[in-house]
Parts: C-alpha cells; sequence; structure tokens
C-alpha cells in the first residue's frame, strides 16, 4: 500500500522560503513519477512540479524559477524547495506518487499524502 507522509509546511511573508519534504514507503520508488500537487482556496488541484523515474524535471508556470523539486531515491525522499513564495502561493500542497512513471498530469494513477499547509502573508 502506497504512503506518502508530507512534512515542512508553515507560515512564511512573502519573499521567503520553505522546504515541503516527503517520505513514500510501499512502493518501488525508481519507477514512479513523483510530484507535488496544490490546492488553493477555492480552487481545484493543480500540478505544481514533477519528477520522472528518469530524473526530468516539469513545473507549472508559475512556479519556474523560484520552487525545485529533488529527491533521494536512497531515502524515498521528495523534497520542494519554495523560494520568493507570493501569495498566491497559498494552499494545501500535497506529495503524490504516480506508478507509470511519466509524470503525466491528469493520470487517474496518482497516489496522494494528506496534504501540508502553506500560507503566505503579503
Amino acid at each position: 500500500q502506497v504512503h506518502l507522509v508530507e512534512s515542512g509546511g508553515g507560515s512564511v511573508q512573502a519573499g521567503g522560503s520553505l522546504r515541503l519534504s516527503c517520505v513514500a514507503s510501499g512502493i518501488q520508488y525508481s519507477r514512479y513519477c513523483m510530484g507535488w500537487f496544490r490546492r488553493a482556496p477555492g480552487k481545484g488541484r493543480e500540478g505544481v512540479a514533477a519528477i520522472d523515474k528518469n530524473g526530468v524535471t516539469s513545473y507549472v508556470d508559475s512556479v519556474k524559477g523560484r520552487f525545485t523539486i529533488s529527491q533521494d531515491k536512497a531515502k524515498n525522499t521528495l523534497h520542494l524547495q519554495m523560494d520568493a513564495l507570493k501569495p498566491e502561493d497559498n494552499g494545501v500542497y500535497y506529495c503524490a506518487a504516480e506508478p507509470d512513471g511519466d509524470c503525466y498530469w491528469r493520470s487517474p494513477n496518482w497516489n496522494w499524502g494528506q496534504g501540508t499547509q502553506v500560507t503566505v502573508s503579503s
């Protein structure tokens, strides 16, 4: 059974930084696409960043140059470094794992963590 546990959320002023982490268990980590999604207040869930089974990264346009996704395969751990945070980055951030490994945002096969709150004040 897939188990994803996020940590590192919190409150920060605009321009600040946060680092999210996610520990995965119950999967063959190296075969999965790993990603971060977020749900802003009153909006649907959107993909933020992903890293495929080959280590290729992708980002939504709104976070390019500010967020960095990385992983430690030896520890089955995923990170999201978020710099230059903006109020529009507010939301619940979810760690996700997709077994096909190719990071298709709209795949129905994503597995989800419980989420961690990120609050950015202006």
